[in-house]
């Protein structure tokens, strides 16, 4: 999900309205005059001390949710997020010692005592060596952040809609370049094809085969941390492993899978075409038919995936390729849950919020009905070119995933049939009991909506 960053806007025009307000009403006569027995204060030095107070948990409040906004695949992200609430404690502390000394309350003692000294020295002290340590913790996130040398971009350096690489790639800050492989394992590397925020993919050659194939890397030291290259190290590889096991007309097929010198890489069917986000957008919108029939396939897919007991938990448009000709492919199979793997029943969020299921936006066990769920986002925003759930933040969109109903699909498509809402409606049932049992079950409804529309 991108970040939304909308929110800072708003942060800051409350701190400034504080901050005015608490000054402009300090200043005015009445507030001066009137003085308040249990404060021991007038409301004037009330007010401000109040308008202060509400600027410095607007701080807090800034730092624990530009935390939560920071990914840790992004560049330099480890170390903003290990600082930034130490850093804006001590900011805190700071203001709250100039604010007391300057409208101190008279019941709670005054700032010249030895012990406010000593309380406040015991809190700067504190939050400073909180920030030491967590700077200190993550130097070499910042080291390795700021020593990396731009690359020169290609004309596939960016490229996410139309990528012929038969994978998912992100358009974020990209992987060190030590230069492109000149064979993997077996494989020839003929040409870079797409970068993401961490991998690279390459088109390669297999002598034996002559065949041409997409090579997916990761180079696992890019990581700042150890644990995080670690994880994605196993993450990487049992994508291979269950997508290997799966043998279906619209699910990717996986060659091969190994590493070579620290670069771990996956070697699938090439494929050319587009990721299904490229058709979300109202531009670019596919006919009701074909998406009905994309979605089915799909849809398929996963059904054929569950009854093998692989739940993939982050199905998205960016996952599935609408390859030539009208050829669907589900991909990416990273975070599947599978029952062998403990990995994969770690209470955390995995996937990609906006096509979460209420229960694995919430941190639950999830089964295959979550990814009917995702299946119900995605066939709504391919029809109408909207998100069912949308927000600012990820507490709003949580809330919204969760607790509010989606709009309904006739809202927007009035062309369609009630019976395409119905399996919208059923799709995104909050409780899992009234979806669709199963992927195939949906699979159905959505061919028959498609052949009744193309009468």
């Amino acid at each position: 999900m991108t970040t939304s960053w909308g929110w800072l806007g708003s942060s800051f025009i409350v701190i400034a309205l504080a901050a005015f307000t608490g000054s402009f009403l300090a200043a005015v006569p009445p507030f001066n005059h009137t003085f308040v027995p249990p404060l021991g204060m007038s409301a004037g030095q009330a007010v401000r001390l109040l308008a202060d107070g509400i600027c410095l948990l607007m701080i807090w409040r800034l730092a624990t949710r530009a935390k939560g906004a920071l990914h840790d695949s992004s560049k330099g992200s480890p170390f903003m997020r290990a600082i930034v609430l130490p850093a804006a404690l001590l900011l805190i502390v700071i203001g709250t010692q100039q604010a007391y000394e300057a409208h101190w309350v008279p019941v709670l003692g005054s700032p010249r005592l030895p012990l406010y000294h000593w309380i406040m020295a015991s809190l700067l002290i504190g939050s400073a060596m909180w920030l030491t340590v967590a700077g200190a913790r993550h130097a070499g996130a910042l080291r390795r952040t700021l020593v990396r040398t731009p690359r020169k971009r290609d004309g596939h350096a960016t490229a996410r809609q139309t990528s012929p690489s038969g994978t998912a790639l992100a358009t974020s800050s990209p992987p060190q370049d030590e230069g492109v492989p000149t064979t993997l394992g077996r494989y020839q590397i003929v040409r870079e094809l797409g970068r993401g925020s961490m991998g690279v993919v390459y088109l390669g050659k297999d002598p034996r085969l002559q065949r041409l194939v997409a090579m997916k890397t990761l180079r696992f030291r890019d990581f700042d941390e150890a644990e995080a290259a670690q994880q994605s190290r196993e993450r990487f590889f049992r994508e291979a492993g269950i997508t290997g096991r799966l043998s279906h007309p619209h699910i990717i097929t996986i060659y091969d899978a190994d590493e070579q010198n620290g670069l771990g890489y996956i070697a699938m069917e090439y494929l050319e075409g587009t990721l299904l986000s490229y058709h979300c957008r109202k531009p670019t919108l596919l006919p009701a038919v074909q998406v009905l029939q994309i979605m089915a396939d799909v849809a398929d897919a996963l059904d054929y995936a569950h009854g093998r007991d692989v739940v993939h938990r982050d199905i998205k448009p960016d996952n599935i390729m609408l390859a030539k000709p009208q050829l669907v492919k589900v991909m990416d199979f990273g975070i599947a849950k599978t029952p062998g793997n403990p990995a994969t029943h770690a209470p955390m969020m995995l996937g990609t919020p906006r096509y979460m299921s209420p229960e694995q936006v919430a941190g639950q066990e999830v089964d295959h009905r979550s990814d009917i769920f995702s299946l119900g986002v995605i066939l709504f925003e391919l029809l109408t070119g909207e998100k069912p759930f949308e927000a600012d933040h990820m507490a709003a969109l949580v809330a919204r995933i969760t607790k509010a109903a989606h709009p309904p699909l006739l809202k927007y498509r009035r062309d369609l049939p009630p019976r395409a809402q119905s399996i919208v409606d059923r799709a995104l049932q909050k409780d899992t009991q009234n979806r669709y049992r199963h992927a195939g079950d949906m699979a159905a409804d959505l061919r028959e909506v498609a052949k009744a529309l193309a009468r």
